[in-house]
């Protein structure tokens, strides 16, 4: 069974997921932050800058509308600070796609959701970790 921020074995493989806090908030349905092309390139930009200078390793990963799955494990470092990190870089670049975005219809909504509390929220508070 997963638990949020335990990495016990750094140089383990973990199956790790993260979640947009919105997926379920918006009314009962699941916000598709993730159903543009340009917002998963920032995503997985993020993942190969990790890649190349923090040590970490992907050997699978999925990005769904509203979450990502990945099996992952760090060379160098600590994952959880890694994913921390990793979570908070996704999340400036996404407010300033979103907020910049002049063909993105859902602009000021999309803003308006990641808001509270006048501080920026973006993904789920934790992720989930499996040890593989």
């Amino acid at each position: 069974m997963g638990e949020a921020y335990r990495v016990y074995d750094q140089g383990r493989g973990y199956f790790v997921i993260l979640t947009v806090h919105q997926a379920c908030q918006a009314k009962g349905m699941g916000v598709d932050f993730f159903s543009r092309a340009a917002y998963v390139e920032i995503l997985l930009a993020n993942l190969r800058y990790d890649q190349t200078n923090k040590g970490l390793q992907i050997y699978a990963w999925v990005v769904m509308s509203n979450h990502c799955h990945f099996i992952i494990s760090v060379t160098d470092g600590d994952l959880s600070d890694l994913i921390h990190y990793f979570k908070k870089l996704t999340l400036k670049a996404l407010m300033q796609a979103f907020g910049s975005n002049v063909h993105e219809s859902r602009r000021e909504w999309l803003m308006q959701l990641l808001k509270k509390v006048g501080k920026s929220w973006f993904w789920v508070s934790g992720w989930m970790v499996v040890t593989i």
